[in-house]
């Protein structure tokens, strides 16, 4: 680990890091110095640091500050990764904070937090640069120059009216190349891409997604220019949205917050919900078995191949639902396409099923043969009836695993809740009958 000096600024290599390393750099610190590190850099460096700060780290440095000492910390911060800072404090720790900010920072802090959770709002950051249509290139390059430097970015300068109503977005290489004489209402191409405050940040990410920008602009429902979106700020979101999707696909309640900073009773109770259902769902199988005792009682043989089936029909239906889930989180497919993902699966598995019955099929038909087990004078009806269960089983599995997110999207809830143990275990109750009914089909006069 690399050591940390008394002052932060006598090691000049340290202070040409990346604020994220010289964050990793700090975490590394026993926790009596971490605090002592970090007062120690100057006001810029320390927002620009304390942003990279894991959510514990970040309490334990602010329960050794005042409320001044964190609003000057909070001063230098982006208003965005402020924004996202102030969801991990206290409700009294923000009322304090804020009030030490300067008028112009608390007026920009409240409208962020103004926003609901979730929305394009909360995201956005209001240092842009904008122009009016009756500027001159000279006139935007001097302003440029006059105000670039707390600009989020360059890459695009906005056009507004005296509404400060959005125009258009010019590209920075457009103003460049034109005349200094030439009038920004010439360049303006009408082509511009905004976002609306109050959208979800979903549909952010699929706007960035389809038109590759570097940048969108963010405007109110009356069309007035409030700030822009950057795609380092999106990045941050479509992390937090596939590991939120991720850990519901696994069969958990979403964590808020990273997995060392969750208590030990806090991850209990996000994991425990879903536990107790899929073991009442559980349940279920044995209550199906005990509904065929008597055949079971006749023919043991039988149980032997239950762990075998519903695992089958189990697996193909996760595989099914975690396909659709991440077609549906990325574009790929809209509830309109639910006939031809119906029919595709379908297809796919009455396939699948048709390969592991005669694998199912053949096990049986060499080990009767060769002597490692005697399942009885039927063993071909019995190889038939696994290999029929597989098929049905199987193709079963993987519509209900494709058809349960699309279901979910219509109802308005989030696909990623038909996680693949819920599948898994409505398929394993399910499977089981289809199971025992074929059985009672192939086998009934024979050894049943």
């Amino acid at each position: 680990m690399k050591e940390l000096p008394k002052t932060i600024f006598e090691d000049k290599e340290l202070l040409n890091l990346h604020p994220r390393d010289i964050a990793d750099t700090i975490a590394e610190l026993p926790e009596s110095e971490r605090s002592m590190a970090f007062m120690t850099m100057s006001g810029r460096l320390k927002g620009e640091v304390f942003f990279y700060f894991e959510r514990e780290q970040k309490e334990d440095i602010l329960s050794s500050l005042g409320s001044s000492e964190i609003a000057d910390i909070l001063e230098t911060m982006a208003p965005d990764e402020r924004t996202a800072v102030f969801q991990d404090f206290p409700d009294k720790v923000i009322k304090d904070a804020v009030n030490f900010l300067s008028d112009e920072e608390r007026r920009i802090a409240m409208e962020l937090i103004g926003y609901e959770p979730g929305t394009v709002g909360r995201i956005m950051t209001p240092y842009y640069i904008q122009a009016y249509p009756e500027w001159t290139v000279k006139r935007t390059l001097d302003h440029i120059k006059k105000n670039g430097q707390k600009a989020e970015t360059l890459n695009y300068i906005y056009v507004v009216d005296k509404e400060q109503r959005l125009i258009d977005d010019i590209r920075i290489g457009a103003i460049l190349m034109a005349e200094e004489d030439d009038l920004i209402a010439d360049i303006v191409d009408k082509e511009s891409v905004q976002l609306i405050a109050t959208q979800h940040f979903e549909k952010a990410i699929d706007v960035f997604q389809k038109y590759d920008r570097p940048a969108l602009p963010v405007v109110t429902d009356s069309g007035v220019l409030v700030g822009i979106v950057t795609a380092d700020d999106i990045f941050d979101q479509i992390e937090k949205r596939d590991t939120e999707d991720i850990q519901k696909i696994g069969g958990l309640s979403a964590l808020e917050f990273p997995y060392k900073s969750i208590g030990l009773l806090t991850m209990i109770k996000k994991r425990a919900g879903w536990l107790v259902i899929l073991f009442f769902g559980e349940m279920l199988t044995a209550s199906a078995m005990g509904y065929f005792e008597e055949e079971i009682s006749r023919a043991v043989v039988l149980a032997l191949f239950v762990p075998l089936i519903i695992s089958s029909g189990g697996n193909s239906g996760s595989q099914a639902a975690t396909l659709i889930i991440r077609a549906l989180a990325i574009g790929e497919i809209r509830l309109r396409d639910w006939w031809y993902i119906f029919r595709r699966e379908m297809f796919s598995g009455l396939m699948l099923g048709v390969i592991l019955a005669v694998i199912g099929f053949l096990r049986i038909f060499v080990w009767q043969r060769a002597g490692f087990y005697d399942y009885g004078e039927y063993w071909g009806y019995i190889a038939l009836t696994v290999g029929v269960s597989l098929v049905l089983i199987v193709l079963w599995g993987t519509i209900t695993g494709a058809m349960i997110p699309i279901v979910l999207k219509k109802l308005k809830l989030d696909p990623a809740t038909s996680s693949a143990p819920f599948v898994a275990t409505f398929v394993d109750v399910t499977g089981l009958i289809i199971y025992f009914s074929v059985a009672l089909l192939v086998l009934s006069g024979k050894i049943l």
